[in-house]
């Protein structure tokens, strides 16, 4: 799969350490092996019937660590389990930055789920250590912040200042940025489908977000598109295939420099529509959207007109949820589900959006637990799935809470 993506055509492939990987002890390790060979280009596989190597030309190597939340027990500090940011972090770059640097390229991060610009200092201050152990010039290590979360919406200039040594940009984080809203602000949003980008608060965050980072010559870049192509139904494909290229057209048109998308296939159809407004450009900072006019207001305006919770919304969240739960506890961080990607990000959405209807009134707890019965799942799975579903207070985030049962 590194391998693949590395050689997908994209500028970019952002090896994840967080939500969309099971963190397993093996797949810890089996992630750092593969990013120390694939620096070196010595990353191959040969299944007998076929080999992979990589092309002359790859993308860049970015590295998503874990988040603050997180912890690596199977490595202790003083008697204490170290925190997996630090870990991940810490042995990539240990490993790895100087290799980098020889080779033309250099120590680059995607840091998820910041909260605040002191969690962003906290960052500069790990960088700035690291480069001063490892005889790194200032500045080498280089990061994209994921404002994924409705605080870090309240924070961007912040979070920017607090990196602007090391070349910061920021993401649109939309899945988490969603479960975030419901987790700090109690909100009780519609059936996940229909909480898309167009909607106003969603809208209202990410032209935000384009504005903050051009006001400060920061890049800007898109949200994930998770679908997963099928090669069994050319009509499914034609649909979604339409939905994400209009996404890609949206967020192109509104200023981004870039985005992602879950799968290869789907590089093409990204490129293709942010070429389409960039040109030869390499980026539109030079686009200031001084159009854009964002109050606070309008980033906790969860109104969805014509919007609804359904019984099949509920279905859907309690499915996807479980199923993304069986695969996490056996190992797979990023699992095929309906046609899209899901990671821990869209199954925290679907599980505090339970936990919000519930605490509504628009369902009891017996019509979830049903719910969990049917879904053809390991008994851990719903078990853990009906405890961060049903809780109260809701808890913080369903990967703290299954850890433990992980090998």
């Amino acid at each position: 799969m590194m391998i693949n993506a590395l050689n997908s055509g994209a500028k970019v492939f952002m090896a994840d350490f967080e939500d969309a990987n099971s963190p397993t002890w093996d797949n810890v390790r089996d992630g750092q092996r593969n990013v120390h060979d694939a620096v070196r280009r010595t990353i191959e596989l040969d299944t007998g019937e076929k080999q992979y190597r990589l092309n002359d030309e790859t993308a860049t190597l970015v590295i998503r660590p874990r988040g603050w939340h997180l912890v690596e027990r199977h490595h202790e500090v003083d008697g204490k389990p170290i925190s997996a940011s630090l870990f991940d972090f810490g042995l990539v770059v240990f490993n790895n930055a100087q290799e980098q640097l020889a080779r033309g390229t250099g120590p680059y991060f995607y840091l998820p789920k910041l909260e605040s610009h002191e969690e962003a200092r906290l960052w500069a201050r790990a960088f700035a250590l690291a480069e001063e152990d490892l005889g790194l010039p200032h500045g080498s290590i280089k990061c994209t912040v994921l404002i994924e979360t409705i605080l870090a919406a309240f924070e961007m200039d912040a979070i920017l200042y607090e990196l602007r040594d090391h070349s910061c940009a920021l993401n649109a984080g939309r899945w988490d940025y969603i479960f975030s809203c419901i987790k700090k602000t109690g909100a009780v949003l519609p059936d996940r489908g229909q909480v898309t980008m167009t909607v106003p608060f969603m809208r209202a965050y990410s032209q935000l977000l384009v504005k903050t980072c051009h006001d400060r010559d920061a890049h800007a870049i898109g949200g994930m598109a998770a679908f997963i192509p099928s090669r069994r139904d050319a009509e499914v494909n034609a649909v979604a295939l339409a939905k994400v290229a209009e996404d890609k057209r949206r967020e192109a048109g509104d200023g981004f420099d870039g985005t992602w998308v879950a799968h290869p296939d789907l590089v093409p159809v990204a490129i293709a529509e942010f070429d389409a407004v960039l040109g030869d450009r390499p980026n539109q900072v030079d686009r200031k959207r001084d159009d854009v006019h964002v109050t606070e207001e309008q980033l906790v305006d969860f109104e969805i007109p014509g919007s609804d919770i359904t019984d099949e919304g509920l279905r859907v969240n309690v499915s996807v949820g479980v199923r993304y739960l069986d695969a996490w506890l056996q190992g797979v961080g990023a699992a095929a589900i309906d046609n899209l990607m899901e990671d821990a990000a869209t199954a925290e959405i679907s599980r505090a959006q339970v936990w919000s209807w519930v605490q509504a009134g628009r369902f009891d707890e017996a019509r979830v637990r049903e719910e969990i019965a049917l879904v053809e799942a390991s008994p851990a799975a719903k078990e853990v799935f009906a405890d961060v579903a049903l809780s109260v207070p809701l808890k913080d985030f369903l990967t703290s809470e299954a850890y433990d049962l992980l090998p």
